[in-house]
């Protein structure tokens, strides 16, 4: 194929040959790859077109010149619209229903929903889940209790929260997820991160939901060990309002472009539960604790997830299969990511005993 279309080993195709090629085997690609094709050979003014990107194209890999050239061509898509489109199946028009969740840009809409195979599955947020929901159903089966545990005088003794005595013990700024301080808490959680992060998983793949998730987790617990050293915390928000942040965020700087139904609605859904939640977790730190002198847990992880969200969480679901590693923003952030929680870990080892500070008794 390469020396019939590049005899002179260039690396290019020409753009007639480009076309006859599609012209020959078009019927053998499904629909939406041949509008992408086809605008990539219109939006080209040189008259040739990188082999490599053609290679890439057929194995369901963009490049970046191929997005490139997308963006500086003709973007208008030669076919309706992908929303319009009959005859679909249940399994379809969720994928259609994702697409339109999450990407703003039609051809976008059109590459995903070609190229999903819904294979691997969304599993880091099913599994994260419901291993949630086990580790409450087991406490509440010890502790005899499922609305508001964390008032039960044993609850602080589980080796998974965070409590500021026992903060040498590293695991315990990821692990206290899987500790919730009730029904209520889990719910909200559960119901946020379920809506929000499958279909955001679906798009953007395990790997890059999984590490918003986990930054926001483990940003939150060092927003509380920095902004309020004397509580403990429990419980997913922090992964899960940097997933919804990220999203909304990302609804709002490309809101023209988001197609999808009732958009304005399911944002404020959202910023009602997650005031709601934020709102009980307020009340919750400041109100008078069951076992003084150590308070109800902090709200601190809250403000963290949201922060890695708006600012991490904005690049990784903006820059659509898109390496990372080729944006210069994404470096910016992580950077000052890395740095805070260096600096949150010294802050941990060095300001406790500098300050002089009564922390409540170890559990």
């Amino acid at each position: 194929l390469l020396s019939q279309f590049d005899p002179d080993n260039t690396g290019y195709i020409s753009t007639e040959k480009f076309r006859s090629l599609l012209q020959r085997h078009g019927s053998e690609l499904d629909p939406h790859k041949l509008e992408v094709l086809l605008a990539l050979a219109d939006s080209n003014s040189e008259g040739r077109i990188c082999y490599q990107d053609f290679v890439n194209l057929m194995s369901n890999k963009r490049s970046n010149s191929f997005r490139q050239a997308i963006l500086q061509g003709n973007r208008r898509l030669c076919s309706k619209a992908l929303l319009e489109e009959t005859g679909l199946s249940l399994s379809q028009r969720l994928i259609r229903h994702v697409a339109y969740e999450t990407l703003p840009r039609e051809i976008d809409r059109k590459w995903y929903y070609d190229s999903y195979t819904c294979c691997p599955p969304p599993w880091f947020m099913i599994t994260i889940t419901i291993v949630e929901v086990a580790f409450f159903l087991y406490n509440g089966v010890v502790l005899d209790r499922f609305v508001l545990q964390v008032t039960h005088p044993l609850y602080l003794k589980n080796a998974l929260l965070y409590h500021p005595q026992l903060r040498a013990q590293a695991w315990r700024y990821l692990t206290y997820i899987f500790m919730h301080a009730g029904i209520e808490h889990l719910g909200l959680n559960v119901v946020l991160q379920l809506l929000v992060g499958v279909p955001l998983e679906m798009v953007h793949g395990a790997a890059r939901i999984s590490f918003v998730y986990v930054a926001g987790v483990v940003a939150g617990s060092l927003a509380v060990s920095v902004a309020d050293m004397t509580a403990p915390v429990v419980g997913s928000s922090g992964g899960v309002y940097a997933l919804v942040s990220a999203h909304l965020a990302n609804i709002v700087m490309n809101w023209s472009g988001m197609k999808c139904q009732f958009k304005l609605l399911r944002m404020a859904v959202a910023l009602i539960c997650m005031s709601f939640e934020f709102g009980r977790a307020v009340w919750l730190r400041f109100h008078p604790s069951a076992y003084p002198p150590c308070p109800h847990p902090s709200f601190m992880a809250h403000l963290g997830g949201v922060v890695v969200g708006i600012t991490l969480g904005v690049i990784i679901l903006r820059n659509y299969e898109q390496r990372l590693q080729d944006q210069t923003l994404w470096w910016i952030f992580l950077s000052i990511y890395v740095i805070f929680v260096l600096f949150a870990v010294f802050w941990n080892i060095f300001a406790y005993s500098l300050l002089d500070l009564k922390l409540p008794p170890p559990p």
